[in-house]
């Protein structure tokens, strides 16, 4: 049985954050699986998984936790814990760090308002929103396509799904940088560390005026639910109730804002896929999970073993943590043939871009939807749409994969008078 090696292997998952690997991070991830697809990565402090078998496995396999385990806060300057200790408090009861039974009572809770036929209903007030963010560039030949639709679209809809105004959206971006900051972790520094967590408390803080508000003005919608499920004690505690608002309002836009900013810029790196779309959206579906797949929005998510497990020869200890490379699984030959092409009709596309398991991705319905809408009618509506600069800033980050500006352009914005509200 083969234990953890304690030397520096030649190649590390953190090297995903050199520039080179930034870019384009797929030919690291290709490298890591042919030197060892399960292996101890020193600079990570944490077992590598680049298999799609091994991650799929695990995702589905209750000895690995989603927990946090305990939160320390000793290292906290003991003038901030009364401010930050209730942020990081709440943000370990997202349904995201809980493991059954917890976790099945939180999701149960909210997966009514994401299921296929409820997301379904939601189309012809996605498809008005787009239509709408594209008349507003009528007089413009080019967007910066993040801050212009990729963000407020998504943020948009969840805001409304929520009830919270979605006018407040150009707070929510900022309170959405800090939440992805603490998720991925990995290079900040003590100072930033606080920074975020000061943010989040400050996310937590507006949903409390939220629910305070509710308390007095009930009103239709999921907050509203929620609250209810707060209210009757036994179901979600207050932590719970402020945790998973923050987690459905951030997540809810986030992944999705990087998910339209990767797949557009794979559909402009690659003309014939863009222009099959164009000329047959009846493929939206099948397409948007083949952009999922080629460029995830997540790119590894996190296990920590609550026993020992001997795995596929490897001794994996208790405490020790598991990164479940997404992005890699997504290129892995041996679950999808011709991995690095990028191809719009790929049949039994069983990606792992929304995780796997019990805490496969509740909002993927909604997801894959405004994908769907998004995409067909920016191919409509914008005629000669491309780059309006090769030099594009990613998103930096190891857990999140997206873009911080994605400049294009185009010659007309198409009216939308025979956009279908309705397949």
């Amino acid at each position: 049985m083969q234990e953890r090696q304690s030397d520096r292997q030649p190649l590390t998952l953190s090297d995903v954050h050199q520039p080179e690997y930034l870019a384009n991070p797929y030919p690291l991830y290709h490298r890591l699986r042919e030197h060892d697809p399960i292996y101890w990565d020193e600079e990570m402090h944490a077992w590598v998984l680049t298999r799609y078998a091994d991650v799929v496995a695990v995702l589905r396999d209750p000895r690995f936790s989603s927990a946090w385990g305990t939160l320390e806060t000793a290292w906290m300057p003991e003038e901030l814990r009364p401010r930050l200790e209730p942020a990081l408090r709440a943000v370990s009861r997202q349904m995201l760090f809980l493991d059954p039974p917890d976790h099945s009572r939180l999701r149960g809770l909210v997966a009514r308002a994401f299921t296929p036929r409820m997301v379904e209903s939601l189309r012809p007030r996605v498809q008005r929103l787009v239509d709408e963010l594209l008349d507003a560039l009528q007089a413009q030949e080019r967007m910066e396509f993040v801050a212009d639709f990729a963000y407020p679209l998504p943020a948009i809809v969840i805001a409304e799904m929520l009830g919270v105004p979605p006018e407040d959206r150009s707070q929510f971006i900022v309170w959405t940088r800090d939440f992805g900051r603490l998720l991925d972790g990995s290079n900040l520094s003590f100072e930033e560390l606080l920074q975020t967590l000061d943010g989040i408390a400050e996310f937590l803080a507006y949903f409390r005026r939220q629910i305070e508000q509710r308390r007095s003005a009930p009103r239709d919608d999921l907050l509203q639910a929620l609250i209810m499920a707060e209210e009757q004690g036994d179901r979600l505690s207050e932590e719970e109730l402020l945790g998973n608002c923050v987690l459905l309002l951030a997540a809810g836009h986030g992944t999705t804002t990087h998910l339209l900013g990767n797949g557009l810029y794979a559909l402009l790196q690659h003309p014939e896929q863009l222009q099959l779309l164009r000329d047959n959206p009846s493929l939206a579906a099948t397409a948007v999970m083949e952009l999922l797949r080629y460029d995830s929005p997540v790119q590894l998510t996190s296990r920590r073993l609550k026993t020992d497990v001997d795995w596929a020869g490897r001794r994996f200890k208790a405490g020790d943590e598991v990164l479940t490379v997404l992005g890699a699984a997504n290129r892995d030959p041996e679950q999808f043939p011709d991995p690095d092409r990028l191809d719009l009709r790929r049949a039994d596309n069983r990606h792992v871009a929304f995780g796997h398991g019990p805490h496969f991705c509740l909002g993927a319905p909604l997801a894959r939807l405004e994908a769907e809408v998004a995409f067909t009618t920016l191919l409509r509506r914008l005629p000669g749409l491309h780059l309006e600069t090769e030099q594009v800033e990613r998103f930096p980050s190891l857990v999140f994969r997206g873009f911080q500006a994605l400049p294009v352009a185009f010659t007309t914005v198409l009216p939308a008078s025979s956009t279908p509200l309705d397949r």
